[in-house]
């Protein structure tokens, strides 16, 4: 029952994380950050949410003016899902590497 509640609590975070990524990235033109996964304690505390970022040469830097401003984007989300969750979780992102992972076994698989 509560994994079920999880998943559910996760795929509306990460939906709403998408749309708030979105309208941040839409000035910076070439930018393009991608919410791959996200993950919820089973207190449901802590969103610990997995970013896709091209180009990726910039993940680093972007991801440190995101965990800067992990305040604005937890109020900014909370003022969206404010009606289906009684408390908003702790945000933590992580930089999803998995495409570059899939390229580099591709790479090694040519050779």
């Amino acid at each position: 029952m509560q994994e079920t509640r999880q998943n559910k609590i996760s795929r509306l975070l990460q939906k709403e994380l998408a749309e708030i990524f979105q309208a941040q990235t839409r000035q910076m033109h070439g930018v393009l950050i991608s919410v791959t996964r996200v993950r919820i304690s089973p207190d449901l505390s802590i969103c610990s949410a997995y970013l896709s970022i091209f180009p990726s040469e910039q993940g680093e830097q972007l991801l440190q003016n995101i965990t800067a401003n992990e305040k604005s984007i937890r109020y900014e989300l909370g003022r969206r899902v404010r009606n289906q969750l009684r408390i908003i979780p702790e945000l933590r992102f992580f930089i999803d590497d998995s495409l570059d992972y899939i390229d580099r076994i591709d790479e090694l698989l040519k050779k």
